[in-house]
Protein backbone atom coordinates (compact mmCIF):
# COMPACT_ATOMS: atom_id res chain seq x y z
CA UNK A 1 0.00 0.00 0.00
CA UNK A 2 2.64 2.22 1.08
CA UNK A 3 4.55 1.63 -2.42
CA UNK A 4 1.49 2.24 -4.60
CA UNK A 5 0.43 6.37 -2.20
CA UNK A 6 4.77 6.63 -2.69
CA UNK A 7 4.44 5.88 -6.92
CA UNK A 8 0.85 8.26 -6.73
CA UNK A 9 2.35 11.10 -4.87
CA UNK A 10 5.15 10.67 -7.49
CA UNK A 11 3.01 11.18 -10.38
CA UNK A 12 0.69 13.77 -9.11
CA UNK A 13 4.25 15.62 -8.79
CA UNK A 14 4.83 14.97 -11.93
CA UNK A 15 1.26 16.33 -13.60
CA UNK A 16 1.36 19.27 -11.08
CA UNK A 17 4.83 20.71 -12.69
CA UNK A 18 3.53 19.80 -16.10
CA UNK A 19 -0.09 21.47 -16.20
CA UNK A 20 -0.53 23.02 -12.78
CA UNK A 21 2.28 24.96 -11.60
CA UNK A 22 3.70 27.94 -13.54
CA UNK A 23 7.62 28.09 -14.87
CA UNK A 24 8.48 30.87 -11.80
CA UNK A 25 7.90 28.14 -9.30
CA UNK A 26 10.70 25.72 -10.33
CA UNK A 27 13.98 28.50 -8.98
CA UNK A 28 11.77 27.65 -5.47
CA UNK A 29 11.58 23.93 -5.80
CA UNK A 30 14.63 23.29 -4.26
CA UNK A 31 13.46 25.21 -0.98
CA UNK A 32 10.41 23.34 -0.65
CA UNK A 33 12.55 19.58 -1.33
CA UNK A 34 14.91 20.47 1.64
CA UNK A 35 12.17 22.07 3.77
CA UNK A 36 10.26 19.11 3.47
CA UNK A 37 12.95 16.63 3.38
CA UNK A 38 14.42 18.27 6.76
CA UNK A 39 10.79 17.44 8.11
CA UNK A 40 10.90 14.14 7.51
CA UNK A 41 14.63 13.33 8.68
CA UNK A 42 13.68 15.06 12.01
CA UNK A 43 10.61 12.72 12.80
CA UNK A 44 12.66 9.81 11.73
CA UNK A 45 15.32 11.04 14.58
CA UNK A 46 13.46 11.33 16.88
CA UNK A 47 11.90 7.79 16.29
CA UNK A 48 15.65 6.62 16.46
CA UNK A 49 16.27 8.49 20.01
CA UNK A 50 12.87 7.13 21.67
CA UNK A 51 14.66 3.23 20.62
CA UNK A 52 17.35 3.56 22.57
CA UNK A 53 18.12 0.11 22.79
CA UNK A 54 18.86 0.03 19.02
CA UNK A 55 21.97 1.70 19.63
CA UNK A 56 23.33 -1.30 21.82
CA UNK A 57 21.92 -3.55 19.11
CA UNK A 58 24.22 -1.97 16.80
CA UNK A 59 27.25 -2.62 18.91
CA UNK A 60 26.75 -6.55 18.73
CA UNK A 61 27.00 -6.04 14.28
CA UNK A 62 30.75 -4.37 15.25
CA UNK A 63 32.24 -3.65 11.91
CA UNK A 64 30.40 -6.47 10.47
CA UNK A 65 28.09 -3.49 9.58
CA UNK A 66 30.05 -2.32 7.04
CA UNK A 67 29.56 -5.30 4.82
CA UNK A 68 26.08 -3.88 4.04
CA UNK A 69 27.74 -1.21 1.94
CA UNK A 70 30.62 -3.06 0.46
CA UNK A 71 27.83 -5.37 -0.75
CA UNK A 72 26.28 -2.24 -2.14
CA UNK A 73 29.56 -0.99 -3.49
CA UNK A 74 30.43 -4.76 -5.29
CA UNK A 75 26.96 -5.32 -6.51
CA UNK A 76 26.20 -1.80 -8.26
CA UNK A 77 29.22 -1.38 -10.18
CA UNK A 78 29.06 -4.77 -11.35
CA UNK A 79 25.84 -5.12 -12.36
CA UNK A 80 26.31 -1.39 -14.15
CA UNK A 81 29.49 -2.16 -15.45
CA UNK A 82 27.52 -5.23 -17.24
CA UNK A 83 24.78 -3.25 -18.24
CA UNK A 84 27.16 -0.54 -19.74
CA UNK A 85 29.29 -3.20 -22.34
CA UNK A 86 26.05 -4.26 -23.97
CA UNK A 87 25.25 -0.63 -24.58
CA UNK A 88 29.19 -0.40 -25.79
CA UNK A 89 30.64 1.75 -22.77
CA UNK A 90 33.91 0.31 -20.74
CA UNK A 91 34.31 -1.64 -17.77
CA UNK A 92 34.98 1.88 -16.19
CA UNK A 93 32.64 4.02 -17.67
CA UNK A 94 29.39 2.20 -17.04
CA UNK A 95 30.97 1.03 -13.04
CA UNK A 96 31.38 4.81 -12.70
CA UNK A 97 27.63 5.27 -13.64
CA UNK A 98 26.49 2.39 -11.11
CA UNK A 99 29.08 4.19 -8.41
CA UNK A 100 26.74 7.12 -8.11
CA UNK A 101 24.75 5.14 -6.01
CA UNK A 102 21.83 7.31 -6.21
CA UNK A 103 23.86 10.79 -5.65
CA UNK A 104 22.93 12.03 -9.29
CA UNK A 105 23.82 15.44 -8.68
CA UNK A 106 27.45 14.72 -7.34
CA UNK A 107 27.91 11.86 -9.82
CA UNK A 108 26.53 13.62 -13.06
CA UNK A 109 28.99 16.48 -12.43
CA UNK A 110 31.41 15.06 -11.63
CA UNK A 111 31.42 12.42 -14.71
CA UNK A 112 30.84 15.42 -17.00
CA UNK A 113 34.01 17.22 -15.68
CA UNK A 114 36.01 14.28 -16.01
CA UNK A 115 35.00 12.62 -18.52
CA UNK A 116 32.58 13.46 -20.91
CA UNK A 117 29.39 15.57 -20.36
CA UNK A 118 27.63 12.42 -22.70
CA UNK A 119 28.02 10.31 -20.05
CA UNK A 120 27.48 12.89 -17.27
CA UNK A 121 24.20 12.57 -18.59
CA UNK A 122 23.98 9.34 -18.36
CA UNK A 123 24.89 8.87 -14.92
CA UNK A 124 22.71 11.64 -13.90
CA UNK A 125 19.53 9.85 -15.31
CA UNK A 126 20.53 6.48 -14.07
CA UNK A 127 20.98 7.51 -10.65
CA UNK A 128 17.62 10.20 -11.03
CA UNK A 129 16.36 6.69 -11.81
CA UNK A 130 17.62 4.77 -9.04
CA UNK A 131 16.31 7.31 -6.43
CA UNK A 132 12.67 7.17 -7.94
CA UNK A 133 12.86 3.31 -8.33
CA UNK A 134 14.15 3.24 -4.24
CA UNK A 135 11.63 5.17 -3.29
CA UNK A 136 8.49 2.34 -4.66
CA UNK A 137 10.88 -1.07 -4.16
CA UNK A 138 12.16 -0.19 -0.60
CA UNK A 139 8.14 -0.91 0.97
CA UNK A 140 7.93 -4.14 -1.15
CA UNK A 141 11.67 -5.58 -0.13
CA UNK A 142 10.80 -5.07 3.25
CA UNK A 143 7.89 -6.97 3.00
CA UNK A 144 8.76 -9.44 0.73
CA UNK A 145 12.59 -10.04 0.85
CA UNK A 146 13.85 -8.67 4.18
CA UNK A 147 14.79 -5.61 6.43
CA UNK A 148 18.09 -5.32 5.99
CA UNK A 149 18.26 -5.63 1.91
CA UNK A 150 15.62 -2.54 1.81
CA UNK A 151 18.48 -0.69 2.75
CA UNK A 152 20.09 -1.40 -0.43
CA UNK A 153 18.12 0.12 -3.38
CA UNK A 154 18.59 3.40 -1.66
CA UNK A 155 22.24 3.55 -1.91
CA UNK A 156 23.74 6.81 -0.54
CA UNK A 157 19.89 8.16 -0.50
CA UNK A 158 19.95 5.81 2.20
CA UNK A 159 21.10 8.61 4.71
CA UNK A 160 18.55 10.67 3.84
CA UNK A 161 16.14 10.98 1.02
CA UNK A 162 15.23 7.17 0.96
CA UNK A 163 15.62 7.04 4.95
CA UNK A 164 12.02 7.78 6.13
CA UNK A 165 10.60 5.41 3.22
CA UNK A 166 12.77 3.27 5.00
CA UNK A 167 12.20 3.71 8.46
CA UNK A 168 8.12 3.36 7.94
CA UNK A 169 9.13 0.09 6.18
CA UNK A 170 11.08 -1.39 8.99
CA UNK A 171 12.06 -0.29 12.57
CA UNK A 172 14.59 2.54 14.33
CA UNK A 173 17.55 -0.15 14.25
CA UNK A 174 17.26 -1.13 10.40
CA UNK A 175 17.21 2.89 10.42
CA UNK A 176 20.66 3.55 11.94
CA UNK A 177 22.28 0.76 10.02
CA UNK A 178 20.72 2.84 6.91
CA UNK A 179 21.91 5.96 7.73
CA UNK A 180 25.61 4.66 8.38
CA UNK A 181 25.05 2.45 4.94
CA UNK A 182 23.51 6.15 3.42
CA UNK A 183 27.04 7.58 4.67
CA UNK A 184 29.64 5.29 3.75
CA UNK A 185 28.02 5.40 0.34
CA UNK A 186 28.33 9.18 0.12
CA UNK A 187 31.83 9.08 1.40
CA UNK A 188 32.89 6.34 -1.28
CA UNK A 189 31.38 8.31 -4.61
CA UNK A 190 34.09 11.34 -4.85
CA UNK A 191 36.48 8.64 -4.45
CA UNK A 192 35.53 5.72 -6.33
CA UNK A 193 33.57 7.33 -9.05
CA UNK A 194 37.40 9.16 -10.66
CA UNK A 195 39.03 5.70 -9.53
CA UNK A 196 36.71 3.91 -12.06
CA UNK A 197 37.02 6.45 -14.82
CA UNK A 198 40.89 5.99 -15.00
CA UNK A 199 39.94 1.96 -16.33
CA UNK A 200 40.55 1.56 -20.19
CA UNK A 201 38.62 -1.87 -20.04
Amino acid sequence: MVSWIIFITVVLGILGGMLVFPPSVLPYTDYFIRAGLCFLLFWVGVDIGKSKENFLKLKDYGWRVFFIPAGIVLGSVTAAAAAGRLMGYTFGEAGAVGAGFGWYSLSGVLISDLHSIRLGTVAFLANVSRELMAIILIPLVARKIGFLEAITPGGATAMDTTLPVISRSTGPEITIIAFLTGASLTAVVPVLVPLLLKLSF
